[in-house]
């Protein structure tokens, strides 16, 4: 782990039950070897979610465990990288259970701004198969889709997230991320995935099966390259024709309705500069997607061609005034 040349290592930890040296308590953040480790756990010995952060300790803004299957992580940037963590039930779970962990998903998601680039990341315990499904899912993934690998797909449908690991061809051997004991059978279920406005970021994903990670699930790499611009048009440069929420009740309504639904998604951040920062984007989408803009009167410009005369005889006087 410590020589994979990775700035960020994730890991599923599926701890054996006989195995309590590496029980977490509920969630934290902790240097150990020069390497910051960010986890979301518990007392229980076979479930958890960690980040290990090899370079960018410092760009690090903050964390969010919601639980000890989905951790979300936010890297200072222009614009700021998050990235989420996750372990999905098992196949074994039931149906409550897998509900349970997309609603923690979708709230995780929900503290992220659309424009940023998100990376989701970890074993998902879902097989998407071989067939393409749009620009979500790509024809070079492993073996026959599951029922669980339909909700997977279903949910990165609604949430415009790509299947990074389907989308680069690979020998078998550098697609299959899980082994059953006995190595009867290899199945893809862990991915790496990322929002589809930065697909082009995404340059590589691929396992490596030679690497000693003492696991039953194999490394994913994801090589990334972010070329980031800062969005033309800000949120704080939008102005809203706040008037009509006075005279048009049904544009009221379903502000107060947007809004509302926002708020109940949000969830509990730990840090008041996030519960802020939640507050005033979950506003603002509301905004965005029920009251219309206010339309904008065209700027005279300041520099007229009559300026423009006048500025190239003052330079002509100039130039001759130096001459005599």
């Amino acid at each position: 782990m410590y020589k994979s040349g990775c700035d960020i290592v994730w890991e599923s930890l599926q701890r054996p039950l006989n195995d309590k040296t590496l029980i977490f308590e509920r969630a934290g953040k902790i240097t150990s070897g020069g390497h910051e480790i960010i986890y979301s756990g518990g007392t229980e010995s076979e479930k958890g979610v960690g980040i290990i952060d090899q370079t960018v300790t410092k760009a690090i803004k903050g964390y969010w465990a919601l639980s000890d299957r989905v951790l979300l992580v936010k890297i200072a940037g222009k614009p700021d990288l998050n990235i989420i963590q996750v372990y999905a039930p098992t196949a074994n779970s039931n149906d409550e259970d897998l509900d349970k962990f997309y609603n923690e998903l979708d709230t995780a998601k929900t503290q992220c701004k659309s424009q940023d680039p998100l990376i989701i990341m970890g074993d998902f315990n879902a097989k998407v198969g071989t067939e393409k499904v749009d620009d979500i899912v790509g024809k070079h993934g492993l073996g026959i889709r599951t029922e669980r690998g339909e909700k997977l797909i279903e949910w990165c449908q609604t949430n415009n997230i790509i299947v990074g690991n389907t989308w680069f061809q690979q020998p078998p051997r550098r697609k299959w991320t899980w082994k059953s004991p006995g190595d009867e059978t290899r199945n893809q279920i862990d991915y790496m995935m990322i929002s589809k406005r930065y697909r082009n970021a995404l340059l590589l994903a691929k396992t490596y099966p030679s690497a000693d990670c003492y696991s039953d699930h194999v490394t994913v790499v994801g090589k990334f390259k972010l070329k980031l611009k800062k969005n033309s048009k800000p949120f704080t440069n939008i102005k809203f024709d706040l008037a009509i929420l006075k005279s048009n009740q049904t544009i009221r309504e379903k502000y107060q309705i947007s809004v509302q639904n926002k708020f109940e998604a949000l969830g509990d951040a730990e840090e008041v500069e996030q519960q802020w920062e939640n507050f005033k984007s979950a506003l603002m989408e509301a905004a965005t997607e029920v009251i219309p803009k206010v339309k904008r009167k065209a700027k005279q410009k300041w520099m007229t061609e009559e300026i423009l005369n006048l500025m190239e005889e003052r330079r002509c006087a100039k130039g001759n005034k130096e001459k005599i």
